[in-house]
């Protein structure tokens, strides 16, 4: 009877261990499976960190764009252009090859302002970066290209008061040229097409009321 006792009592240890085990995998498995994943997180975020300084590029360009571009030299534009007299605001972005700065003047800001502060832009973005280095074609290779993007109002553009400058250089232009996009080069046809809009949008809307006026 004890002997029985004793092999039933080791079996139930058995089972409890194997149980205990079972569950203590269970656990770490479970644990794992949570820490990989933010493992992985924190670990793009600790990179993503250290290449903040890292070279802008795009894939289209490999083996081009040398040198780079980097976010530490945008980031000392951008702040450069921010404290040029009349801007407003300032940002940049990089878009594939093309390095984009806007700045706000003010909201009465004329033609000639917008495109005295765009060159100003210009000789502020180059004295960061050499314009023969960054912004020009050499050694048969893809180089950036440069926008500068000044206006003077956010909202309301189709107001006769809003400007908008653009400056350009191109890695295959010797020099940056300005257009001031918000003024048409044709002003008798942009009126026309305005005309012929304004018709069309008309008509579009009486036909849409006398239908809607039909059905009811």
């Amino acid at each position: 009877m004890s002997s029985t006792a004793s092999k039933t009592g080791t079996k139930t240890v058995h089972k409890k261990k194997k149980k205990v085990d079972h569950l203590n995998r269970t656990f770490w498995i479970c644990l794992i499976l949570v820490l990989v994943p933010i493992a992985v997180f924190g670990w793009l975020l600790f990179t993503s960190w250290l290449e903040s300084d890292s070279p802008v590029l795009g894939d289209r360009y490999k083996d081009d764009l040398n040198p780079a571009i980097t976010k530490a030299q945008i980031t000392e534009i951008t702040d450069s252009v921010s404290n040029l007299d009349g801007v407003e605001d300032a940002s940049a972005e990089m878009a594939t090859a093309t390095l984009r700065i806007y700045a706000k003047i003010a909201d009465d800001g004329t033609s000639d302002q917008a495109m005295s502060v765009a060159q100003e832009v210009y000789t502020a973005v180059t004295a960061v970066l050499d314009p023969t280095v960054y912004f020009s074609q050499h050694d048969d290779m893809k180089m950036y290209d440069l926008e500068v993007h000044v206006y003077n109002l956010d909202s309301n553009r189709d107001s006769d008061a809003f400007v908008y400058v653009i400056g350009t250089k191109t890695s295959s232009m010797e020099e940056p040229s300005y257009q001031l996009v918000s003024e048409p080069v044709n002003a008798e046809l942009a009126e026309q097409l305005r005309s012929q809009g304004s018709v069309s949008e008309s008509t579009a809307t009486t036909e849409a009321s006398a239908s809607a006026t039909a059905e009811g």
